[in-house]
């Protein structure tokens, strides 16, 4: 489902700014280019500048979930086992009835995740490390969800959709000992692999992108991932600047958000860079929303 979705961006970033206003809309969320990751709804996602801080963010914790999700779609072939008819029974009937209140609106792969993730945390709860069962857990969720929702299903047929989205969670519960296994196997190169594409991301202009502390893996996919995470989590972006702290604009905000409401805080002064490229994003902004809700 898509919701309104919320921008906070740095003052000093209008370009980066323009260039997410004015990206394609997108039907339906593809966390693909954003490497499968698993997030909470309402994710605050920001991208960090080429900085020493960048750097520094670039920990084991901050990869976990990126790996989770490489190594789950690696494990995948061997964890093949399918899915358990008492598991599918109970979660297409769940599905169904929720369904059924808005079919249309229905997004098979968000409710997939979500019953994925409710087996999950009923796995992990009395796991000695919940925080690493969960994310090698979630990461199965995100990989197998997407693969069952990944076709072209009615959009008023509760049973197609359900059966798919079902198909995806149940398969994650019942490999789960598997996958547990077969990415433990792998975690330590994963983690040195992921760790150094963090580190690369943030030697470049753009940046690295963390979403809940997280890194996110979105090769050079980085606009197409934020419309992604927009989609999927209805996610707050912040991009931060490389030379915040040193202009009168540190700590502003430009918003663009709801009915195409767009406001500033920022207190650079009149006629100073920094004013003229707010202003012009304030506007860019505005104008590419307005075309969004007119031709949507």
């Amino acid at each position: 489902m898509l919701h309104p979705t919320k921008f906070t961006v740095s003052c000093l970033s209008a370009v980066a700014l323009l260039g997410i206003a004015g990206a394609p809309k997108i039907a339906r969320a593809d966390l693909s280019d954003c490497g499968d990751i698993s997030l909470e709804a309402q994710a605050e996602c920001t991208v960090v500048p080429p900085t020493a801080s960048c750097d520094v963010m670039c920990t084991p914790i901050s990869v976990r979930a990126a790996c989770s999700a490489k190594l789950a779609a690696s494990c995948e072939a061997s964890c093949d086992k399918l899915p358990s008819v008492d598991c599918s029974g109970k979660c297409v009937a769940q599905c169904t009835g929720d369904c059924n209140v808005d079919a249309g609106k229905f997004d098979c792969e968000a409710a997939c995740r979500a019953d994925c993730n409710g087996e999950c945390e009923a796995r992990c709860d009395a796991s000695s490390d919940k925080a690493g069962c969960m994310a090698q857990c979630s990461g199965s969720c995100s990989v197998s969800c997407r693969g069952s929702c990944d076709v072209d299903l009615p959009s008023a047929d509760c049973n197609a959709k359900c059966e798919a989205g079902c198909e995806g969670s149940c398969k994650v519960d019942t490999n789960f000992d598997c996958q547990a296994s077969c990415q433990a196997k792998g975690y330590a190169k994963c983690e040195a692999d992921v760790q150094g594409s963090c580190k690369a991301k943030c030697k470049t202009t753009d940046g690295a992108l963390f979403c809940d502390g997280q890194f996110v893996d979105n090769g050079d996919n980085l606009d197409m991932c934020i419309d992604a995470l927009k989609a999927a989590f209805n996610a707050k972006v912040t991009i931060k600047a490389a030379s915040e702290g040193e202009s009168g604009c540190d700590g502003g905000t430009c918003e663009a958000s709801g009915r195409a409401k767009v406001s500033s805080d920022c207190t650079s002064t009149p006629g100073s860079p920094a004013n003229v490229w707010a202003l012009f994003a304030l506007v860019s902004a505005m104008l590419a929303y307005m075309l969004r809700l007119r031709n949507p």
